[in-house]
């Protein structure tokens, strides 16, 4: 296989890259004999749930649940009558119910709240239907219903899904909808649209990646506990609601990605799949290999034909009927482990390939992105996945899973670390640049310094831990202090380092890029269920007497540059010099030099760097600028000539300041 020609470290594995293949091509050849198609497979939500008869006029509803005894349908169109509107089993564990327009057409209506009673070994449990694509709570009861959705005027899209300009990297601000807006309270799709699409342009990125859209019963899950797969959460508004906003961001000419959840699903049985039909084998495994023990919810059984469907026709509807423009898929590690990948160290390549690997979540996978190109063939496809599972982002033919993008989650936990562990004098600037250049130039990845994982509560995002309770007291521009002096000069070096070097996209969580304040905390028992932690706040920019903007202009101007430059698309970097001694670190990438003086106190006045080409050089980004915070230190205007040495080095010499990141380029270039 070429993933192996490609690594002789795998060789040891060749058949076992061969078998990975094969089973892909077996699954994918029964699904074409018995399906039709992947494209055809992937509709069950056409089948299953409630979809429109124009040819009898009127409503069918089905559920999948062979063990079940009994399903009854009962909702507002029949006075919530438990028993009247039974389901009938075609023979196949199939459960069906047509409702003609003659009798429902006045009751059975857009916006009609509906569940279905499900008989079985457990006994009479009231469900939400699984295929169900509206979910709404009761604000009283707190209790979840099916909603018919079926509006008069459906949603009409009118923009076209926008495509990047070849060599711009992929941008992605990475946001929550109910958290987006600054009053405490659940934000909504139409202020997302209207207030936090603009602030996304404005800074630069070309991509939002949306968490928590589908339904999820806690909110304090982040999204991550999902109950309804094809619901969009209600919280935040109406789905033709979310499609205006994926429209809107393509006028913009925005992507929008999905943070998709096909790792697990939650426990709950009144308002999940869990225990559906009474078995705990139905849509997961059975036993405890069907249980997360970390995080409390259910593992879906990537073996079965029906689970396939189910997942495989829900990324079909995310990217058809809302023109999601790819999907960010959370826990690709835990997936395809049974182990989860909890306390192994990666050090064999019969790791990745028969040790505790979960065979057929790997197949769904390549199958998901075989789909997800079948439909669209721009659309993105990210893994959320810290083991280094070999071909990850390769295609599937040649022995991968077809990802396109993996996300570089050491590149945070090492920030985190270094911040923790060590002092700033200790600072080892090899090991900082090996950690950022460690991976395959030919795998897409993307870097992020921190995301909202580090901003969760119980840890602390990167100005937090570099600045602390220094930013209640000390943000005004009029107020000194050596601490915010530090925590901004290093928020920007560290941010401009991982985004140069770290990967060929970029990821910043929403506010972090202008150092937002405290940490994520939703509304729970232990905060009294405040909502003071499930915002951002924004006028905390907008005030310009305040030190936040200055991040967050420094932020564009960054922005800006690698999206002109191409510095994230081109060759990997070239080391020109590494001064541990002065903390300084040299190298050029795409014929742009960069210059990081990590230590605390010396700045070097007529520095000697070396140089790959001769010519005169200018500062075209400065995190000293004092237009981002900086003491100006460095002449932005001054040119800096090369000059050619005895031993036939080219060389030049510039104002080499502490805690400051230079980007210099050739005048002529």
């Amino acid at each position: 296989m070429p993933i192996v020609l490609n690594d002789s470290w795998l060789e040891p594995v060749n058949q076992s890259v061969i078998e990975r293949y094969e089973r892909y091509l077996s699954r994918l050849e029964h699904i074409n004999t018995y399906y039709g198609s992947l494209k055809a497979f992937a509709t069950a939500d056409h089948l299953f749930g409630f979809n429109y008869d124009k040819m009898r006029k009127g409503w069918w509803y089905r559920e999948w649940a062979p063990a079940a005894a009994d399903l009854f349908l009962f909702g507002d169109f029949n006075s919530w009558n438990r028993y009247s509107h039974p389901l009938i089993n075609n023979g196949r564990g199939i459960w069906e119910i047509f409702l003609d327009d003659k009798t429902y057409k006045d009751t059975l209506v857009h916006g009609s709240l509906l569940k279905v009673i499900v008989r079985s070994s457990l006994g009479e449990v009231e469900r939400v239907p699984v295929y169900i694509k509206r979910v709404v709570q009761d604000e009283n009861t707190k209790d979840f219903s099916g909603q018919l959705w079926n509006p008069p005027k459906p949603y009409t899209f009118k923009n076209p899904t926008p495509h990047l300009p070849r060599m711009e990297p992929l941008l992605i601000y990475e946001s929550h909808v109910g958290m987006a807006q600054e009053t405490e309270g659940v934000g909504t799709y139409d202020e997302f649209r209207k207030q936090i699409l603009p602030k996304i342009v404005e800074a630069g990125y070309n991509a939002v990646q949306l968490m928590a859209i589908a339904e999820h019963p806690y909110y304090g899950s982040f999204g991550y506990h999902v109950s309804s797969f094809f619901a969009p959460s209600s919280r935040f508004g109406t789905p033709e609601e979310l499609k205006a906003l994926v429209d809107e961001a393509h006028r913009l000419g925005i992507l929008v990605i999905m943070d998709i959840v096909h790792s697990h699903t939650v426990k709950n049985t009144r308002e999940g799949m869990n225990l559906f039909d009474g078995t705990d084998y139905q849509y997961t495994h059975a036993g405890s290999r069907g249980d997360h023990p970390q995080w409390d919810s259910k593992l879906f059984n990537y073996g079965k034909d029906e689970v396939l469907q189910f997942l495989l026709s829900n990324v079909r509807y995310w990217l058809e009927d809302f023109k999601f423009d790819g999907f960010r898929f959370d826990g690709v590690t835990s997936m395809i482990y049974f182990h989860h990948g909890n306390g192994i160290t990666f050090d064999s390549p019969e790791k990745f390939f028969t040790d505790g690997v979960e065979f057929d979540a790997i197949t769904y996978l390549q199958l998901a992105n075989t789909l997800m190109h079948q439909l669209n063939p721009h659309a993105i496809s990210i893994a959320e996945e810290v083991s280094g599972m070999p071909g990850l982002c390769k295609p599937v033919e040649d022995g991968g899973i077809g990802f396109d993008y993996r996300l570089g989650m050491g590149l945070p936990d090492f920030w985190i670390k270094l911040l923790k562990d060590q002092s700033d004098e200790d600072w080892n600037i090899n090991e900082m640049f090996h950690t950022m250049t460690n991976r395959l130039f030919d795998v897409k990845t993307i870097a992020y310094a921190e995301s909202h994982d580090q901003a969760l509560v119980g840890d602390k995002t990167l100005a937090f831990r570099l600045m602390d309770k220094d930013m209640y007291y000390s943000m005004s521009k009029d107020k000194e202090s050596l601490v915010i002096d530090r925590g901004i000069a290093l928020h920007k070096m560290i941010r401009l380092f991982t985004i140069v070097l770290g990967g060929e996209s970029w990821l910043n969580f929403m506010g972090n890029e202008f150092g937002h304040p405290e940490w994520i905390d939703f509304p729970r028992a232990g905060n009294e269920w405040s909502y003071k932690h499930a915002r951002r706040q924004w006028s905390l920019v907008e005030k310009g007497f305040l030190k936040y903007h200055w991040l967050a202009d420094f932020d564009k101007a960054m922005i800006q540059l690698v999206k002109k430059s191409h510095i994230m698309l081109s060759q990997p970097p070239w080391l020109l010099l590494a001064d541990e001694p002065n903390k300084t670190l040299v190298f050029e990438r795409n014929n742009f030099i960069f210059v990081f003086n990590w230590h605390p106190t010396n700045a070097l006045p007529d520095y000697e760097i070396p140089l790959k080409e001769t010519g005169d050089y200018r500062v075209v980004l400065s995190t000293d600028d004092p237009a981002f915070g900086g003491f100006g230190r460095v002449d932005s205007e001054q040119h800096y000539p090369s000059y050619i040495k005895e031993d036939k080095q080219v060389a030049m010499k510039i104002y080499n300041v502490n805690r400051a990141g230079l980007v210099l380029k050739r005048i002529d270039d």
